[in-house]
């Protein structure tokens, strides 16, 4: 059974930094791209940012680029999301999905995801 289980979320000021963790089980980690999304209240969920299975091409929405990171360590089967310069507009519930194609900005490209942790930035 996979399970993508989402960490760190929390409250914290503009300006702030926040780093989501999401650990995965159930799949051979290394062979699937990972992505993040987002959603807030009364809004689709979007894209964030997604990477590769090796780490080496990643992609970011233009309204987190420069300010959020994208990484993994395929020894933990964990992805992360370091995200700094924290907006109100942020504010969201954060998921993490896997895909065993490749990196994609399409939430339908991913074959698994997490039950979400929530973010919430004060302004």
């Amino acid at each position: 059974q996979v399970q993508l289980v989402e960490s760190g979320g929390g409250l914290v000021q503009a300006g702030g930094s926040l780093r989501l963790s999401c650990v995965a089980s159930g799949l051979t980690f290394s062979k699937y791209a990972m992505g993040w999304f987002r959603q807030a209240p009364g809004k689709e969920r979007e894209f964030v940012a997604t990477i590769s299975w090796s780490g080496y091409t990643t992609d970011y929405a233009d309204s987190v680029k420069g300010r959020f990171t994208v990484s993994r360590d395929n020894a933990k089967n964990t992805v992360y999301l370091q995200m700094n310069s924290l907006k109100p507009e942020d504010t969201a519930v954060y998921y993490c999905a896997a895909a065993i194609t490749t990196t994609s900005r399409a939430s339908r490209t991913y074959n698994y995801w997490g039950q979400g942790t929530q973010v919430t930035v004060s302004s």
